[in-house]
């Protein structure tokens, strides 16, 4: 089995979600569940480490597009947030990731050391990520919070436009050129991630957003959870010049699991192939380079291929990979070594 450190989850959203309606976040995660895809019993049957959680604030008036005939839609981006309600449901998030803390039902990391000390001793090493900065106030007054509550990464737009910057739209087939990049508060929190060490997450920012942050940003450029656009052309996956970008900054891009964004036709169709993950992977260790490629499963965030199903069934993809010929020492690089080396880098250790 080779031990997974993923790159992005929304495991929190569901937790929240659940805490709202009566249910109890830290006996769901650490006793386990039916609904969902991660929790600590099928995270260690699948041999999922640890991960980036994210603090997702979701928003209410989106919805989906249906495809047409061809298979082709375009959603409207979602309406920004406000930040005072963003604030507060951001909090509750990071709440519920200092109390699985406290439990032991995870471990809060915030060093390299000390996920690689969780994942050896058998305990879900969760690492707080912030997807979407409407939760940041404009000054960035309280950043120093949350990251002494434990935030180390962020990506400063999910798929909507707020104060740092403009997301992409879930659109097939669609341009990574969809808008304008960074504001000049954007600017102002790279420069403060730089120096707080938090990384910087792109994998929902405009094409011109990417560059904003790559001429911007001392770190290594980081997609957590994106694929390629050359196969499948959602607005969210990278362009061979941005995977080159990445791999000139010693970066990388974790595989998304999700459907949508794997399949040929763009499809939110469950029955996906595990061969859709490996012709993605294969493109990207092709352009970039075994060490710039992870995995970024985006568990409880979109439709993944039924055969991987949920945490427990992470493994699946790890044998086809090695069926597809990669060797034990490149399977560890993509399964967590390639993000503990970016996400050391990024934090200044």
């Amino acid at each position: 089995m080779q031990l997974v450190f993923d790159g992005h989850n929304d495991v929190l959203l569901r937790l929240w979600r659940n805490m709202k309606a009566g249910g109890d976040p830290v006996a769901e995660f650490a006793g386990g569940t039916a609904g969902g895809h991660i929790d600590a019993p099928r995270a260690k049957k699948g041999g999922l480490g640890g991960g980036l959680c994210a603090i997702y604030i979701p928003s209410g008036d989106l919805v989906l597009s249906d495809p047409d005939a061809d298979g082709y839609y375009a959603t409207p981006l979602a309406a920004p947030l406000d930040y005072a309600p963003s604030l507060d449901i951001a909090l509750e998030m990071a709440s519920i990731a200092l109390r699985l803390d406290r439990a032991g039902a995870w471990r809060l990391c915030r060093s390299v050391a000390e996920i690689r000390k969780a994942m050896a001793d058998g305990v879900f090493a969760a690492v707080m990520h912030m997807e979407g900065c409407e939760a940041i106030d404009v000054d960035l007054v309280n950043l120093d919070v949350f990251h002494a509550a434990g935030l180390r990464s962020l990506g400063p737009v999910w798929s909507r436009h707020n104060i740092f910057g403009h997301g992409v739209p879930f659109a097939f087939p669609m341009t990574t050129d969809t808008g304008p990049g960074l504001t000049d508060a954007g600017f102002r929190l790279v420069t403060e991630c730089n120096r707080l060490g938090i990384a910087i997450d792109l994998s929902h920012i405009t094409e011109k957003g990417f560059w904003d942050v790559a001429k911007t940003s001392d770190q290594p450029l980081i997609a957590s959870h994106s694929n390629a656009h050359a196969l499948t052309p959602v607005a969210r996956n990278l362009t061979d010049r941005q995977m080159d970008a990445i791999k000139e900054s010693g970066g990388l891009a974790g595989l998304n699991y999700a459907v949508t964004m794997l399949r040929p036709d763009g499809r939110d169709d469950a029955a996906t192939p595990l061969s859709d993950m490996v012709r993605h992977i294969n493109y990207m260790v092709e352009r970039m380079g075994i060490d710039c490629v992870a995995l970024g499963s985006d568990f409880d965030g979109a439709t993944i291929p039924q055969q991987i199903s949920d945490a427990a069934g992470n493994q699946n993809l790890v044998a086809a990979l090695k069926t597809e010929g990669y060797a034990d020492e490149d399977l560890a690089k993509l399964c967590r070594e390639n993000w503990l080396r970016v996400l050391g880098k990024a934090w200044q250790e």
